[in-house]
């Protein structure tokens, strides 16, 4: 019975995030696109991180990115060039940058 439960929550939470970011239009992600020009110094061109000290980007979750950035931009997370880079940010850039990454999709292989 917890076990079903479980998987019931699971997929309810599975289902609000695949509608959060499937709602991203596509005028949204080419804004957000144009905007990561800025960001591609450190997390690549195509949000493939070229830096040993920032995270890849591509395909993280849009609402996890959006809730980021903004903690980035209000100083509740820290870090020296995010703070710098956040802080101009509308919640329009925020949300397009959001759905620019989320966008981009990634594979994973598991070593021999």
């Amino acid at each position: 019975m917890n076990l079903r439960k479980s998987l019931l929550a699971s997929a309810a939470a599975l289902a609000s995030v695949v509608a959060f970011t499937s709602a991203a239009s596509a005028a949204e992600v080419a804004g957000g696109r144009e905007k990561a020009a800025a960001c591609s110094v450190c997390h690549g061109p195509v949000g493939l991180s070229v830096t040993p000290d920032a995270p890849h980007l591509a395909g993280q979750p849009a609402q996890y990115l959006a809730t980021q950035l903004r903690a980035y931009r209000s100083g509740a997370r820290r870090h020296e060039v995010m703070a710098v880079i956040a802080k101009p940010l509308s919640d329009d850039d925020i949300e397009r940058l959001a759905a620019w990454f989320s966008s981009l999709k990634i594979s994973v292989q598991s070593a021999p």
